[in-house]
């Protein structure tokens, strides 16, 4: 050592000083640094993970809203189709209503009318039968039987003679119901002679029903199970004038 020119004993000496000053860095400095450089990595790593947890829970959550949003808009849209269908229902059964009042309505003012019109009728068929008797007179200049006159106006307009319905004079008839048409309003005697005669020749169930229509002018016109007995004056005519033609 001495050739070298070391002292043993100072370089044994500086050899402790630098141990000495080895251990005291590793102790002070190099520990401390170590252990923040690890606490500062375990928290980078935790912001790390917690930082993922947070990008898939907001991931999460954003599919949630999306997925409660397009919930939410299809029930919107069902709650809106359902009102849609109840509104527009509740429109056609307020027009059917309407519609279904408006025709009873109508079929109540027609059927009014009908019935002042037969009403009017019935009261004209009177003047008629005492014009008739009285132009009568008038033409031959003497006074007729005017009984006899009636009765034959009567026939005329119901079509019954002797107590019989002319039309149905060797008439077979089938159906359920019958439809009596004359020119003016029948009494009831004359209904009740018509619809005993018509009921001989279908069932005593069957239903008749009798209207008016100054049209045919005279006679009746019967039709039942589509069958149509034609005695009134306006057939006549039409007939009569076919066969001139």
């Amino acid at each position: 050592m001495d050739k070298l020119g070391l002292n043993l004993g100072y370089f044994l000496f500086q050899v402790f000083n630098f141990t000495i000053l080895v251990i005291l860095l590793y102790a002070w400095a190099y520990k401390p640094i170590v252990k923040a450089l690890e606490t500062r990595k375990k928290k980078i790593a935790q912001s790390l993970d917690d930082a993922r947890v947070a990008s898939e829970a907001r991931a999460h959550a954003e599919s949630e809203a999306a997925t409660i949003i397009s919930e939410a808009q299809a029930k919107a849209a069902h709650i809106v189709n359902e009102a849609t269908g109840r509104a527009e229902k509740a429109v056609l059964e307020v027009k059917a209503e309407a519609d279904n009042q408006i025709s009873k309505e109508k079929e109540l003012a027609l059927a009014e009318a009908y019935q002042e019109r037969d009403r009017i009728l019935g009261e004209v068929r009177g003047q008629i039968a005492a014009l008739a008797i009285a132009g009568a007179q008038k033409l031959i200049g003497e006074a007729l039987d005017e009984k006899r006159q009636r009765a034959l106006i009567d026939e005329f307009f119901s079509g019954v003679k002797a107590g019989r319905v002319t039309v149905l004079e060797d008439a077979a008839l089938a159906g359920t119901g019958a439809e009596v048409t004359s020119a003016l309003p029948l009494t009831e005697q004359e209904q009740f002679v018509v619809r005993g005669d018509v009921l001989k020749r279908l069932s005593p169930q069957a239903e008749i029903k009798f209207r008016v229509d100054p049209a045919i002018l005279g006679g009746l016109v019967i039709r039942a199970g589509g069958k149509v007995l034609d005695a009134s004056i306006a057939g006549q005519l039409a007939g009569l004038r076919q066969n001139l033609g």
